[in-house]
Order: C-alpha cells, then sequence, then structure tokens
C-alpha cells in the first residue's frame, strides 16, 4: 500500500484549497463556475483552473462526473475529513501534537467574543462528561 499517495490526497496546496472552498460552500460545480468564483477574488485563466481540477481528481481530492456534457466536479471527502486531517497535521507539525498549545495561543492573540467562550466551554463540558 502506498501511504504516501493517501497523505498527498488528504493534502490540498493552497490553490486547491481555493477551489475546495468553492465546492464546499456551492456544491457540486463545473469549471466554468468555479473559476468564476475564483475570479471575484483575483485573476485566475480558466486553463489553470481546469488543470487544477484535473490534478485533484488524480489525487482523489474531487470525483468527476462525465455524464452530461458539462463535467461536474464534486468532492470525493466531505469538508470535515479534510479540515480535521490538515488541522491535525498542522498541529503535529507546529505545535508537536500539543492541542493545548494551539488553543492557548489562539485565544491569547485573537480577541475572542463571549459567544465563542460559551460554546468552547460547553464543548470542553461536552468532552469531560
Amino acid at each position: 500500500m502506498n501511504t504516501e499517495h493517501n497523505d498527498k490526497k488528504s493534502e490540498p496546496t493552497k490553490a486547491e484549497l481555493e477551489i475546495l472552498k468553492v465546492i464546499w460552500e456551492h456544491g457540486t460545480s463545473t469549471v466554468r463556475f468555479v473559476n468564476d468564483k475564483l475570479n471575484e477574488q483575483r485573476e485566475v485563466n480558466y486553463t489553470t483552473t481546469l488543470k487544477l481540477m484535473q490534478i485533484m481528481v488524480d489525487k482523489g481530492i474531487l470525483k468527476r462526473d462525465e455524464s452530461s456534457m458539462k463535467h461536474t466536479y464534486s468532492l470525493a471527502e466531505e469538508e470535515q475529513e479534510t479540515t480535521a486531517h490538515l488541522l491535525e497535521k498542522f498541529v503535529d507539525n507546529v505545535y508537536r501534537g500539543s492541542a493545548s498549545k494551539l488553543v492557548m495561543q489562539l485565544l491569547g492573540h485573537k480577541k475572542t467574543s463571549k459567544q465563542e467562550l460559551q460554546e468552547i466551554k460547553d464543548l470542553l463540558k461536552q468532552l469531560e462528561d
């Protein structure tokens, strides 16, 4: 089994993450739709978006439906699975696997609202039970 390939499947590049964000928000999409959404933020060539989405299919990040004239692309795995994997890798690489160091830095450097603090407290209470 080639685990290196499996790791890369779940680790999109920055440009691929931009594409994923569009599909997470809007669901199954054509290349044209994704490219139009990306162009609302910055100029991106259609062929670049097409090539990236084809690579993402090859990597197992997206699935392509070729049953109609306009090919559509959808997620190969749910948003939660991808973001959880990316966060785990980030915590491992930057915080040596310590979730508490990450949380302490986040809460120490960002103004956290009372509502967010309450949500964090509620989550901690659930985890303790």
